[in-house]
């Protein structure tokens, strides 16, 4: 539990930042389009990019000793950068959920649009091959680490997928997202923290 609770807790703190990804998922949630398969190519893509992480990060940082320090710091840097991102978007606020006009029409469309969403963003490579790949090596058992991270990823999109229309009414207001892009902030910045002062 003392890797796979931080592993589960980073990776849903990575994926609830506000995305295009996410807002398709959303999207089609809301319109009740594919979602299953829709919300399983996504946590399988980040699961394979995460075990991709987790194994190649370990075998990488004992092999040269000197890159687990730069990706720490590496990926403090990139945590602090995220969480201004997240607080700028905050306070600016005027971001709300626009479900309409953006159908897909076919499970074929959905699908590789999804995939292109996922695999063509670097962002998805940072969060999951380089950060959470660097992370792991911190905790004593970077496999329950990396499962903590799958696992969040599978429960975050199946639940986003399937609640969407319950959350419709409340994402329709942009206050919504500032609340949500302001606590994301705050837990970039607690995690960036953490590896500085390991």
């Amino acid at each position: 539990m003392t890797s796979f609770l931080p592993g589960f807790a980073l990776s849903l703190t990575l994926i609830l930042a506000i995305g295009a990804q996410n807002a398709f998922v959303l999207r089609q949630g809301l319109r009740r389009e594919f979602v299953f398969w829709v919300c399983l190519t996504c946590a399988v893509s980040d699961a394979l990019l995460i075990a991709a992480g987790v194994a190649g990060f370990g075998a990488l940082a004992e092999a040269l000793p000197w890159f687990e320090t730069a990706m720490r710091y590496g990926g403090a840097a990139f945590l602090i950068w995220y969480g201004v991102q997240n607080a700028q978007a905050a306070w600016r606020g005027g971001l709300a959920l626009q479900a309409k006009g953006q159908g897909t029409h076919s499970l074929r469309r959905a699908i590789l649009t999804l995939l292109a969403l996922t695999w063509l963003n670097p962002h998805v490579y940072l969060d999951t091959v380089v950060l959470l790949g660097s992370i792991s090596a911190q905790y004593p058992d970077r496999l329950w680490f990396g499962i903590g991270a799958v696992t969040a990823s599978f429960v975050f999109f199946f639940a986003l997928g399937y609640g969407a229309r319950l959350l419709s009414p409340l994402f329709a207001k942009p206050r919504s997202w500032q609340v949500l892009d302001a606590i994301i902030a705050l837990t970039m910045w607690a995690i960036a923290a953490k590896l500085l002062l390991m």
